[in-house]
C-alpha cells in the first residue's frame, strides 16, 4: 500500500566487475519476463536458479500510469562468485517511478563499492540505505511526497542477509515432511505492527485510517485488528495539522515530508543460512502479497517446475484477486530463486531456522513466528505449522483486465519433494 496522495487516486490506494550479471528494468508494458538464468554458487557446491516477472497494473482511469515497481538482479558482485543480489523497488508517489529507478541502481552500486560487504554484510547494507536515502533527498527527484520501498536479499556462500524498508516481503519455502512451508524472511513495516506504530508516534505522527481522518469513525479508537481483515481501510501516518502523506507504511526510501514524522530508511535485516530443506525464495512487491498469503504463494510455486511459469501463475492469481476486490490493480513484480543441488551434508536443522535473537520481540503474521531484534537489524529464527499444499485455478478475468498470459493446468507439474 502506497500514500494517498500519490500511488492512486482511488478511495483505497493499493497497497541488474568480471562476469557479472545486472539486470534492471522498469517499463510500461504490461507484462515484462527474463528467461531462466542460473548462476552458482561455488564456495558451497550448488547453484541458483532464477526468473523474474513485472507487470504494469490495470488503471482503467490512468491508462498511461508507469509501472512504478523496478527490480534489480546482480550476479558476482565485486567478481566474487558467491556474492549475488535480488532486489524489488515499489515506487509510489507521482515520482515514484524515478525513486524506484534511482534507488535499485544506487543500493547495488553502494554495497558493490563497499569493501566491507563480504566481511560485514549487515554494516555494509545499513551504510547503504542510509546514503542512497541521502543522494534521493539530495538529487533533482522530487521526493518531498515520493520514494520507493525496498525488499532486497543478498546471497554470500550459503547465507542470506535479508534488508526490508516497507510492506513488499521476501520469503522461503522450507521442507518440512511431505509439506512445503512458507517462512517469512522480513515483516511488513506497517502501523499494523506495535513497534512500528509507537515509533511513528514518538516521532509526531497522527495514526489514522482514512475515514477516521474524514470524520466517518472515531480517531480515539486506536485499533484496527490486523492487516488481512483490515486492510480495506489501513491505519496511515499524517502530520499533525493535514491531511498528507498519509502512507500506509512506516518506512521507505524518500518521502523527505514523511521522513519528518518517522518514515526512516533504517533497514530490518535478517540472517538465514541455507540448509538442504530450503527449496526457493521469493521476492515480491506487496501487489503480491495484498491479497495472497505467504503460503498461498509458496503453494503457486510448488506447483511448477519452471520458475518463469511459477512467476507467471502468481501474477495470474494476484491479478485476478485485485479485480475480485477493486476496479484496479497494483503493479506486480517477483523474482523467483530456486536453490538447487544444495549438499545434504551438514545440513541444518529440519525447521530451516538459524541465528540467535537480538532482545527480541514477539510478533505474529499469518502462521510464522519472527523474533525481531529492537533494533534496526534482526535475526530470525522462524517456526511455520505444516500445512498441506493447495490447489489454486489461475483463471485472469479478460473482459476486466489486460491479458495476461498463465500456464495451462496440464502444464503444471509440481515441485518434487
Amino acid at each position: 500500500m502506497g500514500c494517498v496522495n500519490g500511488k492512486c487516486c482511488s478511495r483505497y490506494p493499493a497497497s541488474s566487475g568480471g562476469d557479472s550479471r545486472d539486470y534492471s528494468l522498469h517499463a510500461k508494458h504490461i507484462l515484462t519476463q527474463r528467461s531462466l538464468e542460473k548462476v552458482p554458487v561455488p564456495s558451497h557446491n550448488f547453484y541458483l536458479e532464477y526468473s523474474v516477472l513485472t507487470q504494469r497494473g490495470y488503471y482503467p482511469d490512468s491508462p498511461d500510469k508507469e509501472n512504478q515497481d523496478s527490480f534489480c538482479i546482480k550476479t558476482q558482485i565485486q567478481g566474487n562468485p558467491n556474492i549475488h543480489f535480488f532486489g524489488v523497488f515499489d515506487g509510489h508517489g507521482q515520482f515514484g517511478t524515478q525513486c524506484s529507478n534511482f534507488v535499485k541502481d544506487r543500493l547495488v552500486e553502494k554495497l558493490a563499492d563497499d569493501p566491507t560487504l563480504a566481511e560485514d554484510p549487515l554494516r555494509a547494507f545499513n551504510s547503504a540505505f542510509s546514503d542512497t536515502n541521502s543522494e534521493l533527498h539530495n538529487s533533482g527527484i522530487d521526493d518531498s511526497m515520493s520514494g520507493t520501498t525496498a525488499i532486497t536479499v543478498l546471497v554470500i556462500g550459503d547465507t542470506l542477509f535479508v534488508a526490508n524498508v516497507g510492506d513488499s516481503r521476501a520469503v522461503v519455502a522450507v521442507k518440512e515432511g511431505n509439506s512445503i512451508v512458507a517462512q517469512d524472511m522480513s515483516l511488513d513495516q506497517t502501523p499494523f505492527r506495535k513497534d512500528e506504530y509507537e515509533r511513528v508516534k514518538l516521532a509526531g505522527a497522527r495514526v489514522l485510517s482514512v475515514d477516521q481522518v474524514e470524520g466517518l469513525k472515531d480517531p480515539n479508537i486506536q485499533a484496527w485488528g490486523d492487516e488481512e481483515s483490515d486492510g480495506g481501510d489501513p491505519p496511515r501516518l499524517w502530520v499533525q495539522n493535514g491531511m498528507y502523506p498519509g502512507t500506509a507504511f512506516t518506512r521507505s526510501v524518500g518521502d523527505s515530508t514523511a521522513e519528518k514524522i518517522g518514515v526512516v530508511a533504517d533497514p530490518e535485516i535478517s540472517v538465514f543460512q541455507l540448509s538442504a530443506n530450503h527449496l526457493f525464495f521469493v521476492v515480491a512487491s506487496d501487489g503480491v502479497f495484498e491479497f495472497l498469503s505467504s503460503q498461498a504463494v509458496v503453494n503457486t510455486v510448488a506447483r511448477y517446475t519452471d520458475p518463469q511459469d511459477a512467476c507467471a501463475a502468481i501474477a495470474g492469481e494476484s491479478y485476478k484477486i485485485w479485480l475480485e476486490h477493486e476496479n484496479r490493480t497494483d503493479d506486480i513484480t517477483i523474482i523467483l530463486v530456486h536453490i538447487k543441488g544444495f549438499p545434504n551434508s551438514g545440513a541444518g536443522t529440519t525447521d530451516g531456522s538459524s541465528g540467535t535473537s537480538l532482545r527480541p520481540t514477539r510478533s505474529r503474521r499469518g502462521n510464522s513466528e519472527i523474533s525481531v531484534a529492537s533494533g534496526s537489524e534482526f535475526y530470525c529464527s522462524l517456526r511455520s505449522e505444516s500445512s498441506d499444499l493447495h490447489s489454486f485455478q489461475h483463471v485472469v478475468s479478460t473482459n476486466r483486465s489486460p491479458a495476461l498470459v498463465v500456464p495451462s493446468p496440464a502444464h503444471q507439474m509440481p515441485l518434487e519433494l
